[in-house]
């Protein structure tokens, strides 16, 4: 085995591989559609405290912008640099499932069926989306071995 000094890493050819290979998964349609409708789903989590109208519920508005925030951004970044960002892949049907939850659980929240209502949608789509863009990258992954 030779080692050649001036190669780096970025050229070698089993990462030239893999980065292509997640390219291409990330370039199907399937992902891309599932990230999209879960970077809109963010955002809508993020505006759901204007636009049900959580009016003097703070900390659930803070909540969920934040939460609807760092779905928004996983989702960009699963969509635009898949290959870098798939192992975290499993941190948005977490932050889905916090928002089903939170009504509940945010300290402080007196509920209305809206808000209940909103965040177990918003919520249960970001699971979904976020399982299955999960799903498709081990199916796809289990198909290359």
């Amino acid at each position: 085995m030779s080692i050649t000094p001036n190669m780096s890493m970025e050229t070698h050819p089993d990462i030239v591989a893999l980065r292509n290979s997640y390219d291409e998964l990330g370039g199907g349609p399937a992902l891309q559609v599932a990230e999209g409708l879960m970077v809109l789903a963010g955002l809508y989590a993020a505006a759901s405290s204007w636009i049900v109208g959580f009016s003097g519920q703070t900390s659930l508005m803070m909540s969920n912008l934040i939460c609807g925030l760092a779905v928004a951004l996983l989702a960009a970044g699963y969509a635009t640099t898949y290959g870098r960002t798939h192992g975290i892949a499993f941190v948005a049907p977490l932050l889905g499932v916090w928002l089903i939850v939170s009504p509940w659980l945010v300290s402080g929240v007196s509920t209305s069926t809206g808000m209940i209502l909103s965040n177990v949608v918003v919520g249960a789509v970001v699971v979904v989306l976020g399982a299955a863009g999960m799903a498709m990258a081990m199916t796809r992954r289990g198909n290359r071995r």
